[in-house]
């Protein structure tokens, strides 16, 4: 895997601070968030560079790590372990398995890395091998995309991943590709790549779950008199029979006209309508007379 400068991303330096470091990442990820650039990709890439530098230099741990080791910073923990198994062994071969109290030099710590990945004097080192960095991304999805099974291309340092999303997928869900992370070091395993993905909302259904809820509205006579109506779902268009006498705000359910379900197959969350009753205007004088003799029939 390429080094790549979190710092140049966030565009500080590397003597930052952590409140220099924090505003710089709120200003531009406002600046590249996809719900203000909905249609330019390159925002989208962007937007998952900067989130992925604040992750890691936003962490005093994870930033010190990072400056230490550079793009294997998160194997920091194992290069200090394998360090420490390594100066054991040689003071053991060089002491006839007395201890020896002497400290690692910068030039041993150099060469230690250099065995380690296959330039060194010992099989032992030449052979330990360390599984890739785990990647870390997001992705918007918009619902009616979410509601079926598709195919997406994502961009992760610069190679592209296809991949399918399955229907009914959640906002925030987060799902694990084995093996699309960094790649092994010295022979070692590939890490993961983990997307955690976030639904758009859509201004015609709101999402509960598995279930949807929308509203649909109906005229003044088609409400009192009944009749029929077509509704919009996500799998096409539904024709529906009004009751007569049909009051405001009256709530129907379809069965199985919602969300799929998450890796379940032919399984549908219902969705929810709630009617609107729209009052006519622009009337005519002849209608006015017609309600007029309605009021005074009700009363």
């Amino acid at each position: 895997m390429e080094f790549i400068d979190y710092y140049k991303i966030l565009g500080v330096e590397k003597t930052a601070s952590q409140e220099d470091i924090k505003k710089a990442y709120r200003k531009l990820a406002r600046k590249h968030h996809p719900d203000l650039n909905p249609n330019d990709k390159e925002a989208h890439k962007k937007f998952q560079k900067i989130n992925e530098a604040n992750e890691v230099l936003s962490d005093p741990e994870n930033r010190k790590k990072y400056d230490q080791y550079g793009k294997d910073w998160k194997h920091g923990e194992e290069f200090e372990k394998a360090r420490r198994q390594q100066s054991q062994y040689a003071n053991t071969r060089g002491n006839g398995g007395q201890a020896f109290s002497g400290t690692f030099g910068d030039d041993d710590f150099s060469e230690f890395f250099s065995s380690m990945f296959g330039g060194g004097r010992t099989s032992r080192a030449r052979e330990t091998k360390f599984r890739g960095q785990d990647y870390e991304a997001e992705l918007h999805v918009g619902l009616k995309d979410a509601y079926v099974t598709h195919p997406q291309t994502l961009t992760i340092d610069g190679k592209n991943i296809r991949i399918k999303i399955p229907a009914g997928v959640e906002d925030g869900q987060k799902i694990k590709l084995k093996g699309y992370g960094g790649a092994g070091i010295n022979g070692g395993p590939n890490g993961d790549l983990y997307i955690t993905f976030h639904i758009e909302k859509d201004s015609k259904f709101k999402r509960v779950g598995n279930d949807l809820y929308t509203t649909e509205e109906i005229d003044l006579y088609t409400a009192v008199l009944g009749g029929e109506v077509m509704i919009d779902t996500l799998s096409g268009k539904v024709k529906l029979k009004v009751a007569p006498e049909t009051q405001n705000e009256t709530k129907i359910r379809l069965r199985g006209k919602g969300f799929p379900v998450y890796k379940k197959e032919n399984e549908f969350g219902d969705l929810y309508i709630t009617y609107r009753i729209k009052l006519p205007s622009g009337l005519s004088e002849k209608e006015r007379e017609l309600f007029s003799e309605l009021a005074k029939l009700s009363s």
